[in-house]
């Protein structure tokens, strides 16, 4: 059986707990175990495929389809894993299993608890994520404290019981606030969030203290006594500028270490650690910069389009330069214009979304950054507005729309596919997941690849209406990218811009920090250049 690493967070949400979780991966896989990472969240909600993401951020999509928390964008960008629905548990999933079964009657008419059934729904899917792996990391979402969690910190405080000591380790991240009036940090939310977990059964062996600034050793000895873990367990989870530098920061407390102890699997002295040294070293040497323009229509909320940041910011790493993020609200440029937002920018991005609110602006965006020949990349949404953009601007269609936006619209350039347009469930018509594109040769798509043949990920509902393919090609919009059998449009390109292109799919989610997604590499290259002219 696997060994098992429990992550719980205490005193605030949103301390990083994904990102913890996703380092320790980093830190085990260093030491040559195969990994797997797990989160459980609370809500009830089945998944977060209809969830607003202004306030849950974005939407993460898996290879086999399932819409899941960002954290598991995270483990993906950190870890070698392959992620998939199983490694997404929530509470509704929970729940809902659990009372189709008694519907079924599988559970031969006994009162159904939250203590023992839903508990043992719970552990049966952790367990289940254990197989062919040496160690699983699961994250428990939510705040110590919280009704919601309940269940699960009672399943994993049952498989603690259940399992040899050295299967498990609890690791529990924590706040230790600095308060400016008094200019001291302060240990007693650590002290209460550790008390609260203490008193459902649960003894965390590690813990991650999130700090702002350093702690002493006094303070690390307070915490460790009042919070009875060892004085070396005490981590400090510093702030930093870059989050790839977590797992070396981790490391050099000997975090990983100290994990491996308790679990009683061997040391490796010298563990892998590179890679993650050079991405830090290019992330603080980098010289040049570039400024990129990311217009959408979730922008107050950092998190909305968290994998299209890191996607960029890797980019970055491949052309060794910073990248600066010029963020702009759509709704803006619909009442202000284009050229005040993006006039300074060395290229633009153009990410999903869903909804009409704000799709004005990005088509106005659009519109400037083609004839203004600024670097684009539109993705999902983004496509779609520049088929729009393009029909309407340079075809003369000038009533083109999309029927998300315009049901009756007289140019439906943007359409559902006949067999989806009877499906009324959320979510019913949605092409989730990883599917195949032929990829045309002499094509700015096929320069980044070097293949003709990609799997990317999916998540949206509309497509290129092809009934209008011919009346474009011939006004110069190329279609390099096709699902195998032609029917779907997947990658649209402008040949005589210097880099304009938009995916119906979302190459984001398979970028990594070390191996970055070739159309964001070609991007951030094709800005640079686009920078290098503009200072000419």
């Amino acid at each position: 059986m696997a060994k098992i690493i429990f992550v719980t967070g205490g005193v605030v949400s949103s301390l990083g707990k994904g990102i913890a979780s996703a380092s320790i991966g980093a830190l085990m896989e260093s030491h040559g175990y195969k990994v797997s990472l797990m989160k459980l969240d609370p809500y009830i909600n089945v998944d977060p495929g209809t969830m607003n993401p202004f306030q849950h951020g974005e939407v993460y999509v898996t290879a086999d389809g399932a819409e899941t928390d960002l954290d598991l964008g995270h483990y993906e960008r950190f870890t070698n894993a392959k992620i998939t629905r199983a490694n997404n548990t929530t509470s509704g999933q929970i729940y809902f299993s659990v009372i189709q079964k008694e519907r079924e009657g599988k559970y031969l008419g006994k009162t159904i608890q939250v203590v023992p059934h839903i508990t043992d729904e719970i552990k049966s899917r952790i367990m289940a994520v254990t197989k062919k792996v040496d160690i699983l990391i699961c994250e428990i979402g939510g705040t110590v404290g919280d009704i919601e969690s309940l269940p699960f910190l009672e399943a994993i405080r049952q498989i603690r019981l259940e399992q040899e000591q050295q299967d498990t380790v609890f690791i529990h991240l924590t706040l230790v606030p600095f308060i400016k009036a008094a200019g001291e940090l302060k240990t007693k939310p650590t002290q209460h969030s550790v008390a609260n977990l203490r008193e459902i059964g649960i003894q965390p062996q590690i813990l991650l203290c999130r700090t702002e600034k350093p702690l002493s050793t006094d303070m690390k000895e307070k915490i460790a006594l009042f919070c009875n873990v060892k004085k070396n367990a005490v981590i400090e989870a510093i702030d930093t500028p870059f989050i790839y530098e977590i797992p070396i920061i981790y490391h050099k407390q000997n975090l990983d270490r100290i994990v491996l102890e308790y679990l009683n699997l061997p040391y490796h002295p010298h563990p892998a650690l590179e890679k993650w040294y050079g991405i830090i070293n290019t992330l603080r040497t980098a010289q040049d910069s570039v400024k990129i323009g990311v217009v959408g229509k979730y922008i107050k909320l950092q998190d909305s389009y968290k994998s299209i940041y890191e996607a960029l910011v890797h980019g970055g790493i491949a052309n060794r330069c910073r990248v600066e993020f010029v963020k702009v609200d759509s709704e803006q440029i619909e009442k202000e214009g284009a050229e005040k937002f993006l006039k300074d920018v060395d290229g633009v991005i153009l990410p999903g979304g869903f909804g009409i609110r704000g799709v004005e602006g990005m088509i106005t965006a659009i519109k400037y950054c083609r004839e203004n020949k600024i670097p684009f990349f539109g993705i999902c949404l983004g496509l779609q507005c520049a088929v729009i953009e393009f029909a309407r601007n340079v075809c003369n269609i000038c009533k083109a729309h999309s029927t998300e936006f315009a049901p009756d619209t007289p140019d439906p350039v943007i359409c559902l596919l006949d067999e989806q347009k009877n499906i009324t469930n959320l979510g019913g018509t949605m092409r989730l997941g990883c599917y195949p594109c032929e990829i045309e040769p002499k094509s700015i798509a096929f320069r980044a690849y070097r293949k003709r043949r990609i799997f990317e990920r999916h998540r949206h509902r509309w497509e290129v209406n092809t009934k209008y393919a011919e009346v474009l090609r011939k006004h110069g919009l190329k279609f390099s990218g096709y699902s195998p059998d032609k029917k779907l449009v997947e990658i649209i390109e402008i040949e005589s811009h210097p880099f304009f292109i938009a995916t119906q799919f979302h190459p984001e989610f398979q970028s990594k920090p070390f191996a970055c997604h070739p159309l964001f590499s070609s991007f951030i290259l094709a800005s640079l250049r686009n920078k290098s002219k503009s200072t000419i």
